[in-house]
């Protein structure tokens, strides 16, 4: 395939640009899975899942389709450069006239290397959330932080904060993590009264478990499975994982001199297993009890908010126009999407004239 002049893109940025009329681009992407169904007239199609360091997308292989023998016979994790006449509309994306390839050497490394500013984005929020984890007065809370971090930070930095509808990428918990981080710093400026160092744990801590439900290789895009993750489900496994590391702490020498500490650690302890079982705010949605603190009440909306916000800017670059200023709705948001306002620009001031008076010259 000739590189020269080819329009490149990555899969979120497929996502932004594919509308109504044909896009031809190229998108590598790696094969994370594939399923085969039936069609209504019984034949057979294969749904393929393909990811990238920014997203993921399915694209069905019609039986009569070259692509479909094709896949049938890739293993999944196969890396496949994707040239196509790319159309997207309210049930995702379509592909025609497709061709493909395997990619190896120099440019399967490039691809694993990730998306430059995906990366780049990703360690800055990183040092926010070092940075934020730091600033934990608390010194048990301080503690169980810092042990989080060298125990599972690789590992952590890895994860996904879902399987799909917001920051459902590899590193995308740690996006979310830190802009909740940030968003309940600034909160508890407005808000002197909460808690500072059990909302900046209740944040970083509250989906640990998900290092398990929605974790990645070492190498690769393909989002994971586990049976951990299945059948417990990253509430449960985030009370576990904080529970057993704050025991560890616990048999430091340090920790000698929390017994005389206030509030008392095993409170302290409580309320922010409260914070990780509470954070959905609601049973249909997973938690297993309801916030019943101020901090508890603050990360779900915290949460909450961040997660809407990414399905909104996600949505607003591949919803389909209806009208001036108005997108097609995108699952799971409640309503289509308008416009939103840009912010208020004052005009420039024009420097005030210079009077001239007559007879000097």
């Amino acid at each position: 395939m000739n590189a020269v002049g080819v329009n490149f893109l990555t899969i979120a940025s497929l996502k932004t640009q594919a509308g109504e009329q044909a896009l031809a681009a190229v998108v590598d992407a790696e094969l994370q899975s594939r399923s085969q169904r039936q069609t209504k007239t019984g034949k057979p199609y294969l749904v393929l899942t393909f990811a990238d360091s920014t997203g993921s997308f399915a694209l069905n292989a019609w039986s009569d389709a070259p692509l479909f023998d094709a896949a049938s016979g890739l293993p999944d994790g196969s890396v496949i450069r994707l040239d196509a006449q790319w159309t997207q509309n309210s049930y995702g994306l379509d592909a025609r006239d497709i061709a493909w390839e395997r990619l190896t050497g120099e440019d399967l490394e490039a691809f694993y290397a990730g998306d430059p500013a995906t990366a780049e984005k990703q360690r800055r929020d990183w040092d926010t959330i070092v940075g934020l984890s730091a600033s934990i007065a608390d010194p048990r809370l301080h503690a169980l932080v810092e042990r989080f971090l060298v125990d599972f930070g690789p590992r952590f930095r890895r994860a996904a904060a879902a399987r799909r509808n917001h920051h459902a990428r590899r590193g995308g918990l740690s996006e979310h993590v830190a802009q909740m981080m940030r968003s309940a710093d600034a909160i508890c400026s407005a808000y002197p009264a909460l808690n500072r160092d059990l909302l900046l744990t209740g944040a970083l801590l509250h989906d640990c478990g998900k290092l398990w439900e929605n974790q990645y290789g070492e190498r690769g895009f393909t989002q994971n499975y586990s049976l951990h993750g299945e059948m417990l489900g990253h509430i449960s496994l985030g009370i576990e994982l904080v529970n057993k590391l704050w025991r560890d702490v616990a048999d430091s020498p340090a920790a000698r001199d929390w017994l005389a500490l206030e509030p008392p650690t095993e409170k302290v302890r409580l309320h922010l297993l409260h914070l990780i079982a509470s954070h959905h705010g609601e049973y249909q949605f997973g938690s297993p009890v309801l916030p019943r603190t101020p901090e508890a009440m603050a990360l779900h909306y915290i949460d909450n908010l961040d997660a809407k916000l990414e399905m909104m800017a996600d949505a607003y670059g591949r919803a389909n126009v209806l009208a001036d200023g108005i997108y097609e709705k995108q699952f799971p948001l409640p309503a289509n999407l308008v416009e939103p306002l840009p912010a208020f620009e004052a005009p420039p001031v024009s420097p005030p004239a210079i009077p001239v008076r007559e007879g000097l010259f």
